[in-house]
């Protein structure tokens, strides 16, 4: 049984940048993107598109990427369709860069109106940039799809039925939906796979299809903040250090025993 999937990815600030380079802007509470070190998609999303064209070579169907935001940079973006994915749908606009997880979800619902047809919505877990893994629930429930999380490997049935193994403390679940579903990817899924000199010079030919807020049925209410950050900054590392010293070490030892109990460490 043949599916086509939706992918939902998201292009983030690298996550392996040196920490010398991290900077906000404090005062419009958002990061500052670095000068010389180009953005990646999500890691998790990555694990999401190798669960699907697992699956697409299981089962058959086509994968279809969509990712909202702004300033995407292409050769990033392609790294999907040069991994396997089959199109990719990049939802850009100045009303796009600053949304907030709910809003997000708000414009993929309204995205994935423009594919024709599809029997799995994939997601990261989360982003690495805000950990929050909100957009996935939220987009679930506005296309009233029922969803499993933190799957850590999915196998579609001929007879319409997903079988996920959910990643969890002490193992894993398994969990039977039918489709359609949306389902979370977890790392545990496995290393995703490296794009091919083959499939990097087929993405290269291909071209995103770009849709404005113009293009979609969504309602500019659906674009406004329910989530407010209060405050952005880096946290400040404070130690202090104190040498206790005594006459020998039999004398140091006892020292900084009564110093711990002083502290209440002991």
């Amino acid at each position: 049984m043949a599916v086509d999937i939706v992918v939902c990815v998201k292009q983030v600030l690298d996550p392996e940048m040196p920490p010398s380079a991290f900077r906000i802007d404090a005062d419009n509470k958002r990061f500052i993107p670095p000068q010389g070190i180009p953005p990646v998609v999500n890691g998790f999303d990555e694990n999401a598109i190798e669960a699907a064209l697992r699956i697409k070579e299981s089962v058959g169907g086509k994968i279809t990427v969509v990712s909202v935001g702004n300033n995407f940079q292409i050769d990033v973006m392609k790294k999907p369709l040069s991994m396997g994915a089959d199109e990719l749908i990049l939802i850009q606009g100045d009303e796009f860069e600053l949304l907030d997880s709910i809003g997000t979800a708000h414009v993929l619902a309204a995205a994935l109106k423009k594919v024709e047809s599809y029997q799995i919505v994939l997601c990261g877990r989360q982003a690495s940039d805000w950990d929050n893994a909100q957009v996935p629930l939220v987009l679930a429930e506005l296309l009233d799809l029922p969803s499993v999380t933190i799957a850590q490997k999915i196998d579609v049935g001929d007879n319409g039925l997903v079988t996920i193994q959910r990643a969890i403390q002490d193992g894993y679940e398994v969990i039977q939906g039918e489709l359609p579903i949306l389902v979370t990817v977890s790392n545990e899924l496995g290393e995703p796979r490296y794009p091919t000199l083959r499939g990097i010079m087929a993405a290269a030919r291909k071209t995103p299809l770009i849709f404005g807020v113009d293009d979609l049925d969504v309602q500019i209410s659906d674009l406004e903040k329910k989530l407010h950050i209060e405050e952005l900054f880096v946290p400040e590392k404070v130690s202090q250090c104190e040498i206790i010293s005594g006459d020998n070490d039999s004398d140091a030892g006892r020292k900084l025993a009564l110093k711990l109990r002083e502290e209440k460490i002991i």
